[in-house]
């Protein structure tokens, strides 16, 4: 069986990499011949699985001002690229998202040198802000940029649907896409898809006149993913939901996969609302066996097809 393994990170826990390699190891101590693409939509994870390359590191604020080191890379192209994740990312010890603020982002990306081409990928933030802490800072951008966004979503939906992730209470999400609302600026690309992703920051840098594009597409194109010729796909992420196939790097290789023909199968540390159009495994949901439990997953899954 030739079986490739493409999952995205399993986010604070396993990057993309440990992950695709925990479960080729399953895969080949039962026989079967097995590849690793690791993959990622724009979040967290996403400069690694390009191969950019650190060409400096600044020191910048987190979502709640703290300083915090974050790198500007680039590709072999040019392509400069920053990584939101890396400057305000979303921390299980202090979700707050009434207070959390892209600032830092913005700090970030005033200090890009002029370039050929800059690519932000936006996800796995601790913010909805609608970028309001980035254009503090940040009134122009230093070069024609596209915007690899891990979500689909238009603004309302930064609060909607994901602001409980970052911590925030009922009350707190309708008071948060009030905030969003009354952002006359991000009015005209609120309804963008990906205007919504990594708290409203999609539709900050929109008005600043960055393309938004989809990031699974993007990314997946650009690692030059490709399922013919597996019997076998194995993705996933920490969590599948009714977010996966809303622009997440899984939900991506999946579609690519039914065009092909492939079987794919989606695993997730935890899979709550898992859409019906995905064969979805669920891990044990323990960070500490997260490794095991997907060279067990591996090994498994050569074996039912063997059977």
């Amino acid at each position: 069986m030739r079986a490739l393994a493409s999952p995205a990170s399993l986010k604070g826990v396993l990057s993309a990499g440990e992950a695709a390699a925990a479960l080729a190891r399953g895969l080949r101590r039962a026989g079967a011949e097995a590849e690793e693409s690791p993959l990622a939509d724009g979040g967290e994870g996403t400069a690694e699985v390009l191969g950019a390359k650190v060409m400096r590191v600044e020191q910048v604020h987190d979502a709640f001002g703290r300083p915090r080191p974050a790198p500007i890379r680039e590709l072999a192209d040019g392509t400069v690229v920053v990584e939101s994740a890396e400057v305000v990312p979303l921390d299980p010890e202090r979700l707050d998202v009434l207070a959390a603020t892209s600032r830092g982002l913005g700090e970030l990306l005033s200090r890009v040198s002029p370039c050929p081409r800059l690519l932000v990928c936006l996800g796995g933030t601790a913010n909805v802000d609608g970028g309001a802490g980035l254009l503090q800072v940040l009134d122009e951008l230093p070069a024609p940029t596209r915007v690899a966004c891990d979500v689909d979503v238009p603004l309302v939906d930064a609060a909607r649907l994901f602001s409980s992730q970052k911590g925030a209470s009922s009350a707190e999400a309708a008071e948060l896409e009030a905030r969003l609302a009354a952002m006359p600026a991000l009015a005209p690309y609120a309804d963008a898809p990906g205007a919504g992703a990594a708290g409203g920051l999609g539709a900050a840098l929109a008005s600043l006149g960055a393309e938004l594009l989809p990031g699974a597409p993007l990314v997946l194109d650009l690692v030059g993913f490709e399922a013919t010729g597996y019997d076998l796909v194995v993705t996933g992420e920490g969590t599948v939901d009714r977010t996966t196939l809303r622009g997440k790097a899984p939900g991506e290789v999946a579609r690519r996969c039914a065009a092909a023909g492939v079987r794919c199968i989606v695993f997730g540390g935890r899979v709550a609302e898992g859409p019906s159009a995905l064969e979805t495994i669920p891990l044990s949901g323990d960070p500490n066996r997260a490794t095991s439990d997907l060279v067990d997953l591996g090994r498994l899954l050569r074996e039912a097809k063997a059977e």
